[in-house]
């Protein structure tokens, strides 16, 4: 497969996230080999300092709320800082850890590296979430290539 040309779609979602490519003669979801393919859009970090995303950020939000972040999407295009632990980050900074997730999941399943993408926000987005959200995907070393209102995403799979 020539991994020049895959581009990835991105469903950076408020509770959950996704990511799924055309290969194989199809367009499927992509996950790890294990597991659901669907990633919980939460970010922690470990009391020790260490971040994790989806599941395991997901699990020790209960236990550890000042080191974990979730929702993160109502945020973007704020200036609004986000708490894990002692530092803070930006919305487009911890949405950018969910994107290299998925990226990495996408990456695995393709056989090669991902750097392309199309991202789908809701239809409601403003222009400042909608940069907001292809600023997150270039911080994730993604070269976004559409952002995409999600109704529109979904008639075009329809």
């Amino acid at each position: 497969m020539d991994t020049k040309e895959i581009i990835v779609g991105i469903d950076l979602g408020t509770t959950n996230s996704e990511v799924a490519a055309f290969y194989e003669d199809n367009c499927k979801v992509i996950g790890p080999e294990q597991g659901p393919r669907m990633l919980p859009s939460c970010v922690g970090i470990s009391p020790c300092g260490a971040f994790f995303v989806g599941e395991k950020a997901r699990n020790q939000l209960l236990l550890y709320p000042e080191l974990t972040a979730e929702s993160v999407k109502r945020k973007m295009g704020t200036d609004e800082k986000l708490s894990l632990g002692k530092e803070q980050y930006s919305p487009e900074e911890i949405s950018a850890l969910i994107l290299r997730e998925l990226v990495q999941w996408a990456s695995v399943k393709l056989g090669g590296p991902v750097k392309k993408a199309v991202i789908t926000v809701p239809a409601y987005f403003s222009d400042i979430q909608r940069e907001a959200t292809r600023h997150a995907g270039e911080l994730a070393d993604l070269e976004v290539v559409r952002i995409l209102n999600e109704p529109t995403a979904a008639s075009l799979a329809y």
